[in-house]
């Protein structure tokens, strides 16, 4: 049984209205409380029911770590404290321009409180250990004075990039000179490989020097400091945990990272953030590459290919989610945020919403650090959101594909936005919201009602957007939802919806005179999309389950297959068509269907009289016999190239006792 829920709600000194009785609906609140300042004249009230039995809901995301404290106080005097969490109403929907329809921020709220009472998803964890070893590379003067930082909590070596003097060696650190050529790896489990690598001879007097030089050396570290300088040795590499790169145009980066890598030392939880089925991979079969798109998308290099499917590199992995919203067979799934909790998240809010302002709302996904810091100030100090736009906080935006889009309208939203926090969250959304806004102008709605944004649009209307479709059921997965809404966002669709080139929707068309029905492709297509006909040669297509991943383009042996990137949401779709076929070609002997008789004509056509084995003789008719036949015709007959001479009757003892 539920416990009794309390909510506590603050107009943040009256700067904010609220509809209690919505809010106690969508919370499913046993009571509701108002004050006008929670985290001043008012914070005994908080205190009161910190120490009371209900479960507390408490409206005030700004002052979380202040609740936090005074519920270890709380405990600390009574040895009890209600379990309790926070969320922002304020930022997200209370403050807004003051044109704003009271109506709509009353019901943004509630829509924001019932989505935060959804089962929060738990994504497993491992443990990462690191032991401090450290390697710091750079020039001779940043990696001593880094080494210095650092020595105390990590073990070093510096391996310096040029002849720069060391006055005295340490034994605090161990210093070589080389190159560095290659790095690999994450917390725990760096990997580096140098060129041209001398160890520091601390022994002697005098000047010091380098000993015997390596053409190449291989290391291992947990913690990696770059002082280079120059790019980075690895791709976002802001995402690669225990990877330290010193931006050369920033003055105390090396007091910045020090006190960050220092802290690198220990047993440290690494979220798992992706499942990944391997039997529904497309990337490749029999060495014929097919689906690329995770590895084309992922921004750290953690995904790798392993033959038939991909492998992720969960040390590596920084949870964007961009692998999810692009694979087209969902074999990569996010724990943190499955698409299953994010769609049903998308539906209660608008469904709150328009229950309350009978309109249909507006969805703006955006990043809860960056994007969640935005609209706060827009909220203080401008008109904050608009008043029918509500947020969706991510930790990534990578993270929306097109069919988290799709579910949106499906959901019954007008429009779909996704905040973008920089060049580099625009370029990583980019071709997915091309391929939904592709999708919405095949039904003949305005592609404009997706976009991606800066923090200033925020404050904006929506634009006249039109038909806005009645929500759909969302069941089933991205495929499935796509469709659907699809299907409801257009009156009709008389043909199929053209696609950027890459979507993973679309037919095949085969070139009839090229395709000799060898079903190479067939039998390796990953999504059973292709088949063939149990009494006849003939490749059949499901249209529906192809996701374009190309292993029967790069498998037909006569190129004879082309992708056609579409969406077609008929019911023919849904069911297998035949692509090509031929009748089969009879047995001359026994009439038994077998092969294809272009083909076997074609064979016959190319080598009677042509080739010294079927010149003058009958060995043509072999290529037109079924497998049983031509064994046989081999073995028998009084021209069967393969007959033996007539056999000696065989002798019995009679034999031998008559003579």
């Amino acid at each position: 049984m539920t416990a009794p829920k309390t909510l506590l709600v603050c107009s943040c000194d009256k700067t904010q209205s609220f509809d209690p009785e919505a809010l106690q609906k969508a919370a499913a609140a046993e009571q509701v409380i108002s004050v006008d300042q929670l985290c001043g004249k008012d914070m005994r009230i908080a205190a009161e029911h910190l120490g009371a039995s209900n479960e507390l809901l408490i409206a005030c995301g700004q002052q979380a770590s202040l609740f936090e404290r005074l519920g270890e106080d709380v405990y600390a005097e009574i040895q009890h404290s209600a379990p309790f969490s926070t969320i922002d109403i304020r930022d997200r929907a209370g403050w807004s321009a003051s044109s704003a329809k009271p109506e709509r921020l009353h019901a943004k709220q509630a829509a924001l409180i019932a989505a935060a009472q959804l089962p929060a998803p738990m994504a497993p964890a491992k443990i990462i250990q690191s032991s401090g070893v450290c390697c710091i590379v750079g020039p001779t003067e940043q990696a001593i004075r880094m080494a210095e930082l650092v020595q105390e909590e990590l073990g070093v070596t510096c391996i310096v990039s040029d002849a720069g003097p060391i006055q005295l060696p340490s034994a605090a650190y161990d210093v070589a000179r080389g190159q560095l050529t290659a790095a690999r790896g994450a917390l725990g489990n760096f990997k580096l490989e140098f060129a041209q690598l001398q160890t520091l001879n601390s022994a002697g007097r005098g000047a010091l020097g380098y000993g015997e030089l390596k053409a190449t050396a291989r290391s291992e570290c947990d913690v990696f400091i770059d002082l280079r300088g120059g790019a980075p040795a690895f791709p976002s590499y802001q995402k690669r945990n225990g990877y330290f790169w010193a931006d050369p145009t920033k003055t105390g980066e090396l007091e910045r990272i020090a006190l960050t890598a220092r802290e690198r030392v220990g047993e440290f939880e690494k979220t798992v953030y992706f499942r990944l089925e391997e039997s529904l991979c497309a990337h490749s079969r029999a060495n014929k590459t097919g689906c690329t798109r995770c590895l084309d998308v992922c921004p750290t290099e953690a995904i790798f290919s392993a033959g038939d499917h991909i492998q992720i590199d969960s040390d590596i992995c920084a949870g964007c989610g961009s692998c999810a919203a692009v694979c087209p067979t969902s074999a990569v799934t996010m724990n943190e945020t499955p698409f299953e909790a994010l769609t049903k998240a998308v539906e209660v809010m608008a469904r709150v919403y328009r229950e309350h302002t009978n309109e249909s709302p507006r969805l703006v996904f955006h990043t809860l650090k960056e994007g969640g810091d935005a609209i706060a100030y827009l909220a203080r100090y401008d008109d904050g959101l608009a008043d029918d736009l509500i947020p969706m906080g991510l930790e990534h935006v990578d993270r929306v594909g097109h069919a988290e889009i799709m579910a949106a309208f499906g959901a019954g939203y007008a429009e779909v936005l996704i905040l973008a926090d920089n060049e580099i969250d625009r370029r990583a959304v980019t071709a997915e919201v091309e391929l939904a806004q592709a999708m919405l102008k095949g039904t003949h709605n305005s592609p404009s009602r997706i976009r991606v944004i800066s923090a200033i649009e925020l404050c904006s209307a929506g634009d006249n957007v039109g038909r806005v479709s009645e929500p759909v059921l969302l069941i089933g997965g991205r495929r499935d939802i796509t469709r659907v809404t699809i299907a409801a966002m257009s009156d009709k669709i008389e043909a199929p919806i053209p696609l950027p080139v890459g979507a993973p929707y679309g037919a095949i068309e085969i070139d009839s005179d090229k395709c000799t029905l060898c079903l190479a492709c067939v039998s390796l297509c990953p999504t059973g999309a292709l088949g063939d006909h149990p009494d006849r040669p003939e490749v059949q297509f499901t249209e529906n389950a192809c996701v374009q991943c190309g292993v029967c383009d790069s498998t037909c042996p006569e190129t004879a297959i082309t992708l056609k990137p579409q969406l077609d949401v008929s019911k023919t779709a849904l069911s297998a068509r035949a692509l090509h076929g031929e009748e089969p070609f009879e047995c001359i002997k026994c009439g038994t269907p077998f092969g294809v008789a272009s083909t076997i004509n074609r064979i016959v056509e190319k080598l009677e009289n042509q080739h010294w084995m079927y010149k003058n003789s009958d060995n043509v008719q072999l290529i037109k016999m079924c497998n049983d036949c031509r064994v046989k015709a081999q073995f028998h007959g009084d021209k069967a190239p393969m007959a033996g001479g007539e056999r000696p009757r065989v002798r019995t003892s009679d034999d031998y006792l008559d003579s």
